[in-house]
């Protein structure tokens, strides 16, 4: 890992981590998994559990569960340190964007579920089929978006100069 850059104020850093922990826990995102996203998106270099545990003044086991977390939600990287048992996390090179993506096939899982919902309720024809219908609609719509965005975002992101955009 090499050295933080002159100038880097810790003090500051870390209010940074908890205040975005803070506002990403009061929309519903567990509060550990946010302090350890932003730990790691704070570090110039991947970090190792301990690490991050170090700078969250928490343990490495602790942290074990936030990182298995925020790899299935596609904002985290592990790599294998070499020579050692050790791994290190890091952000994918877009993190906001694979996140996104991930986050997609949570919407297709509510979709077949609200699908059988209505199917059970009879389709639209209640109060309550037409309620589930909504919601799986919109559901439907978000996906739909959530894709179109994802490539606007790429575009938008090569356009200003940030690298490849990543593979679609």
């Amino acid at each position: 890992m090499t050295a933080d850059p002159p100038g880097r104020d810790e003090e500051r850093v870390h209010l940074f981590v908890e205040r975005m922990a803070m506002a990403f826990a009061e929309v519903g995102f567990p509060r550990m998994a946010a302090r350890v996203l932003f730990a790691v998106m704070s570090a110039d270099d991947p970090l190792t559990a301990a690490e991050i545990g170090e700078r969250l003044g928490v343990s490495a086991a602790a942290v074990s569960g936030a990182v298995r977390y925020l790899i299935q939600l596609g904002v985290l990287v592990r790599e294998p340190v070499k020579g050692s048992r050790r791994d290190r996390y890091r952000l994918p090179e877009n993190p906001w964007y694979e996140g996104a993506l991930t986050k997609s096939g949570l919407y297709k899982n509510f979709i077949d579920i609200a699908d059988g919902g209505v199917d059970a309720l009879a389709g639209r024809s209640s109060p309550a089929g037409e309620r589930i219908a909504e919601m799986r609609d919109f559901f439907v719509f978000v996906q739909e978006e959530i894709a179109s965005l994802g490539e606007r975002w790429r575009v938008r992101r090569a356009a200003h100069g940030h690298g490849d955009p990543p593979p679609a």
